[in-house]
């Protein structure tokens, strides 16, 4: 089958290749891909910004967010028939979602949202893993805690507003002078344009901040924030329980604890807290996602879709830094079909 696949670390390491179909586990499901989603991610796992935590035998194929269907499904798989339309954010080591099918552990599949087409829906999984995990798991938000979110316009941001504001929170975001209206149609309340302001200078109090830019950004999100209350970054720096959290040796705890104890100063210093979040698979969070997705509170954000063959074109368009608003994907279907 045809992949898009990592054969060296680094910016040109990526390149299409012929790959054998993946074996299916008694717990797996195979999928043959409809749409796959692109994610800041793939950029960083291609180039080895992980490698030291996320042991890939080269060459391994890239992905992390797919739609598709059902065509086999494990001994042990209960809930999944061939035929099923589902999505999934693959756990790590078993990414692969450019290609044209991917086996995934049951565990870590949802039915795909009816209301969403196989493109919407590949834009979904990992932002919105991340959102929940976020929202829900880390920062147990509450009706009305104030919560800001850094790029509101990009993938993660614009479903971060959009599940902030259906827990209840009042949502502040930045973004640029294009994308306003977008991210108050999403429901963020108080908007600031970073291209005329600097939020430090105009919030404050609250609960929570999700930083998704790093270095300076995040570090006068801490002084935004009302006593006690918590950043969470997303692009680091990782602190131990990133180390943890994939079972890395403890010495691995260590080391980041050593990356991220600037920040962590300043935020105990200020009488905040900073924390690092690297989303999990998770199908039973998906599928909770899935009725938010059905039931209108939610909407994808889609910039742009490319066929499958252009798959390295359009980890480009990414990391360029060309995408206007929400999620590239590439999709499977051509005019065809």
């Amino acid at each position: 089958m045809k992949a898009f696949v990592v054969a060296k670390y680094g910016k040109d390491g990526a390149r299409a290749a012929q790959v054998p179909e993946p074996t299916v586990g008694d717990r797996d499901v195979l999928v043959r891909v409809s749409a796959a989603g692109i994610n800041p991610l793939d950029k960083m796992v291609r180039n080895g910004e992980f490698k030291q935590l996320l042991k890939y035998r080269l060459p391994f194929t890239l992905g992390h967010d797919v739609s598709g269907v059902v065509t086999r499904v494990g001994s042990a798989v209960r809930g999944f028939e061939v035929g099923d339309e589902v999505y999934a954010r693959p756990r790590d080591l078993r990414i692969g979602s450019f290609a044209e099918f991917i086996a995934i552990d049951q565990d870590d599949v949802s039915p795909k949202p009816a209301s969403l087409t196989f493109e919407e829906a590949a834009a979904v999984p990992l932002v919105a893993l991340a959102a929940w995990q976020i929202l829900v798991d880390r920062a147990r938000v509450q009706p009305g805690q104030k919560v800001l979110i850094h790029a509101g316009a990009g993938g993660l941001g614009s479903t971060v507003i959009q599940l902030a504001k259906h827990l209840g929170a009042t949502v502040a975001t930045t973004t640029g002078t294009d994308t306003e209206k977008l991210v108050r149609s999403l429901g963020a309340d108080v908007v600031v344009d970073y291209t005329k302001e600097d939020f430090s200078k105009v919030l404050s109090g609250y609960d929570l901040v999700l930083d998704s830019l790093g270095g300076t950004n995040l570090e006068k999100s801490l002084t935004v924030l009302r006593p006690g209350g918590l950043a969470i970054g997303v692009v680091g720096p990782p602190d131990a329980g990133f180390a943890k959290q994939l079972g890395a040796p403890s010495f691995m705890g260590l080391v980041m604890n050593t990356l991220s104890r600037k920040v962590r100063k300043q935020a105990k210093a200020l009488g905040v807290r900073y924390q690092f979040l690297f989303m999990q698979a998770d199908g039973s969070q998906l599928r909770k996602l899935s009725a938010l997705y059905d039931s209108g509170k939610l909407r994808p954000v889609v910039d742009r879709t490319f066929p499958f063959d252009q798959t390295l074109e359009a980890m480009a368009y990414v990391e360029q830094g060309r995408t206007k608003a929400g999620k590239v994907v590439v999709s499977m279907v051509t005019d065809g079909d």
